[in-house]
């Protein structure tokens, strides 16, 4: 069994449909019956790990999220963009493009990482536009 499932609630946002996802079980801080955030495709976060996303964050494309990482608040992750280890991508930050948030780092607030940029070790990324 996987550590979640869709819930049936789906949102359209610029020509992507977003599914909700909810907890199958406990992990780190969530449990079972949590309601998660908002993924296009099962792909983008593995079933295996730790991984989440929650509240109002989105995950689309061929972006992924694994490992312990997190992603929440309004966070956007998308195109090929990968966020693993303990990494925490948060607040209105967008992870776009080929770019990687990895190791113990955080992208937060406006903060934008794009391209091929990597993000990675204890490193911290915010910003206010």
């Amino acid at each position: 069994m996987g550590k979640y499932e869709f819930t049936g609630e789906t949102k359209d946002v610029h020509g992507t449909r977003f599914r909700q996802i909810k907890a199958l079980k406990d992990f780190r801080h969530v449990k079972k019956g949590d309601i998660g955030g908002w993924l296009e495709s099962e792909s983008n976060l593995k079933q295996s790990g730790n991984a989440q996303v929650y509240g109002n964050a989105r995950v689309s494309g061929n972006a992924q999220v694994y490992g312990n990482a997190q992603v929440y608040g309004d966070a956007q992750v998308y195109g090929d963009a990968r966020v693993s280890c303990n990494a925490q991508v948060y607040g209105n930050a967008r992870v776009s493009g080929n770019a990687l948030v990895y190791g113990d780092a955080w992208v937060s607030c406006d903060a934008r990482v794009s391209g091929n940029a990597q993000v990675y070790g204890n490193a911290r990324v915010s910003g206010f536009i």
